[in-house]
């Protein structure tokens, strides 16, 4: 495979319910993760749900950060693709775990890219049947 991009998928447990629960500290987190890892934000949305829990999305030069928030299980999901040598996705995602206090955190981690010429991708995509 020729690597374009690398996605970080990561489950933060055990997260501060105030930090998590607020949009305003989560927006600042993003923005500190994203100065951090060294990728260019060109447009962010950030929502907060009612009774609870917080979503943001960065669109970045690079890619994409996105955060979605469970405060009432301190569960956060984080992802973070970029693409290009420049970017550090680690360290956004080692700043969004600070900044959120969490206690655990279990991440995934995607090589992105096209086949070698010639070949086909190992891993086919299977449809789910729409009901």
């Amino acid at each position: 495979m020729t690597t374009i991009g690398l996605h970080l998928i990561c489950e933060l447990s055990g997260c501060d319910v105030a930090q998590i629960g607020s949009v305003d500290a989560v927006r600042e987190a993003m923005l500190r993760a994203a100065a951090v890892a060294n990728v260019t934000v060109l447009n962010s949305y950030f929502h907060k749900f009612s009774p609870s829990g917080v979503s943001g999305l960065l669109c970045i030069a690079e890619s994409h950060i996105s955060v979605h928030t469970w405060p009432e299980t301190g569960y956060a999901a984080v992802d973070v693709y970029t693409c290009g040598d420049r970017a550090m996705p680690h360290k956004a995602i080692q700043t969004l775990a600070r900044a959120f206090g969490a206690k655990d955190k279990e991440m995934t981690e995607f090589s992105r890219g096209l086949p070698q010429s010639g070949s086909r991708f190992t891993h086919e995509v299977r449809e789910a049947a729409v009901r």
